[in-house]
């Protein structure tokens, strides 16, 4: 009888517990979805005052702060060259070379010039461009302004009388702003080269025949659709590096965390902002 007895009672638990699990489970979803809401209004507004600022100080270049500017743009131009340009090269020669694998059982090999032409003109230069700079240089934001807002170094800012938005977030907006349509431009470049060695070493197609294809082939206006969306990259990944670099608190687990955060973040709008545009083009006839 008692072992019944317990039986029936674990039952009854187990049944009063479901609707517990439910309700904790719709909990935690529901506070999931104001989190976002509420991060999606907290960007639109650290937007908004980085955009103020730029305009505040676009037409006063006294208070440009040049040596801030430069150095930024050699830390996320100049320094992530090599890692842009070989990643592209590669990514361009196993395009080369899937696009040879499938075209050559139609006969149409020669096409592979072509989709390497649009594929890295259109999306894969700005597109790889933008996640190593995702992984690279927001985090990069993410930590150095986290460190400073742990050590009260931001605070020090402000009690000097000074803007923190003018002195840390706007030398890296406009340094990223410069650096981004420049390693868009090599990334397509190292792209093209290295579905040109491929083209030269598998398929037999001279750097003579592939040159004068992408001069008949390819418009102009595949490559302004794609360097158009650099600076729109550039500003949301050095917005949403710096935002998540203010959020940090004071302990070293809370820099560890927001700069994860400013990283996913960033991977996530630049491809979502890429489809929109890819979608807007397609409507657009381009």
């Amino acid at each position: 009888m008692q072992r019944i007895a317990s039986s029936c009672s674990d039952q009854a638990d187990t049944i009063r517990s479901e609707p517990l699990l439910l309700i904790a489970l719709l909990e935690r979803i529901g506070a999931a979805m104001a989190g976002l809401y509420a991060h999606v209004i907290e960007l639109l507004g650290f937007i908004g005052l980085t955009l103020s600022g730029l305009a505040r100080n676009l037409l006063r270049p006294g208070n440009w702060r040049l040596t801030a500017i430069v150095a930024q743009i050699e830390q996320t131009a100049f320094n992530a060259i090599p890692i842009v340009a070989l990643l592209t090269f590669m990514v361009g020669a196993v395009i080369a070379f899937l696009g040879a694998t499938v075209l050559e059982s139609f006969g149409a090999s020669i096409y592979t010039v072509d989709l390497i032409a649009f594929s890295f003109l259109r999306e894969f230069g700005v597109l790889l461009t933008a996640i190593l700079m995702a992984g690279r240089t927001a985090s990069a934001f993410t930590a150095q302004i986290g460190s400073m807002k742990a050590n009260e170094e931001v605070d020090a800012i402000r009690a000097l009388g000074l803007n923190p938005l003018e002195i840390l977030v706007l030398p890296r907006v406009l340094a990223l702003l410069i650096a981004m349509p420049a390693l868009t431009f090599i990334a397509m470049l190292s792209g093209l080269f290295g579905g040109a060695m491929v083209c030269a070493l598998s398929l037999d197609i001279s750097p003579t025949m592939y040159l004068s294809m992408l001069h008949q082939n390819i418009e102009l206006r595949h490559f302004l659709l794609g360097i158009a969306k650099a600076p729109v990259f550039a500003f949301l990944i050095a917005v949403i590096g710096c935002l998540e670099g203010f959020k940090v608190s004071g302990s070293a687990e809370s820099v560890g965390e927001h700069t994860t955060s400013s990283v996913v973040q960033c991977i996530f709008v630049v491809i979502l902002v890429d489809a929109l545009a890819a979608l807007f083009y397609m409507e657009m006839g381009w």
